[in-house]
């Protein structure tokens, strides 16, 4: 069984707040990642923020717009699950 995220929260600089079922919240930041071509359209920080959501039970952005789970982006739970644990952020 892997983690599932329950909600995302996207910011300006590029993070992500990550909460998972089970009440572990983890900061994920992409800024390292946007370098890599599969993440190209992120850098755009409207899209990065407009179009982050859960697809799949894991963080996701719905480049496409249609929820088509094989047109997103998105990043593995487990990998996010490893990240330690961070303190609630009032956003």
């Amino acid at each position: 069984m892997f983690p599932e995220v329950v909600q995302v929260i996207p910011r300006k600089d590029y993070t992500v707040y990550v909460y998972f079922e089970d009440g572990k919240i983890v900061c994920y930041d992409m800024k390292n990642m946007l370098d890599k071509e599969v993440f190209k359209p992120l850098r755009d920080i409207s899209v990065f923020i407009d179009t982050c959501t859960i697809m799949n039970d894991t963080l996701a952005w719905d480049i496409g717009g249609n929820r088509d789970a094989c047109k997103c982006i998105d990043i593995d739970p487990d990998t996010l699950y490893e990240l330690p644990y961070c303190k609630e952020q009032i956003v």
